[in-house]
This record gives structure tokens, sequence and C-alpha cells, in this order.
């Protein structure tokens, strides 16, 4: 059974740091990632990682300060996110995909497997 378990995530004030983890189980994505989706808005791909952390691709909103890695052996994936500001608010979905372009980033919001969500909250 495919499943992607999602931890992490909480409350925080502007600047402060959280980290998400995500566990694949049942199949061996080509990227794995996470995009968010705040209340009104369209989901927007936040990082992504391809098999083997060959290479990441990270949204320019979020460029500089959240940092997605992978444990390869162990199918998860996380993301550091430091520096964290207001608009950061949003749920976070873990998702994963066959795609291992570039492409991965902007399309994690459409694939297939996804986390249930872990709501982040930034306050100023």
């Amino acid at each position: 059974q495919v499943q992607l378990a999602e931890s992490g995530g909480g409350s925080v004030q502007a600047g402060g740091s959280l980290r998400l983890s995500c566990v694949a189980s049942g199949f061996t994505p080509n990227c794995m990632g996470w995009f968010r989706q705040a209340p009104g808005k369209e989901p927007e791909g936040v990082a992504a990682i391809t098999s083997g952390g060959r290479s990441t691709y990270v949204a320019d909103s979020v460029k500089g300060r959240f940092t997605i890695s992978q444990d390869n052996a162990k199918k998860t994936v996380f993301l550091q996110m430091d520096s964290l500001k207001p608009e950061d608010t949003a749920i976070y979905y873990c998702a994963a995909g066959p795609v291992s372009t570039a492409s991965c980033l902007s399309r994690l919001p459409a694939f297939p497997f996804r986390g249930q969500g872990t709501q982040v909250t930034v306050s100023s």
C-alpha cells in the first residue's frame, strides 16, 4: 500500500524554524517534495528532491530559507524551514511522483500520492 506519512509542523513566531519529515512506503518515487496551500490561494510547490538526492529544487519564495534533504535508505524527505515569515503560513503537503526533472517542483500538487497535510502557522 502506497503511503506518505508526514510529521512536524506547528506554530512559531516569525524568524523561527520548523522541520517537516515525510516517509514513503509501498513504492520508490523518482521525486518527492512539499507543496503548500494557504486559504484562498493556489497550491504552490515549495521544494523537491529527486531520487538519491541528485537534484533539488526550491521555490524562489523560500530560497535561502528552506532546505530539502533526503535519507534515501529510509525513503524519508526532510524540509528544514528557517527564518519563517507569516506568509509561510499554510498547510504543507508531502507529495511523490514519477517525474525526475525540474518540473517535479511545479507538478507536486498534481502528483497522485500525497500525505494528509500538516499545518504551519507563523505569527508576527
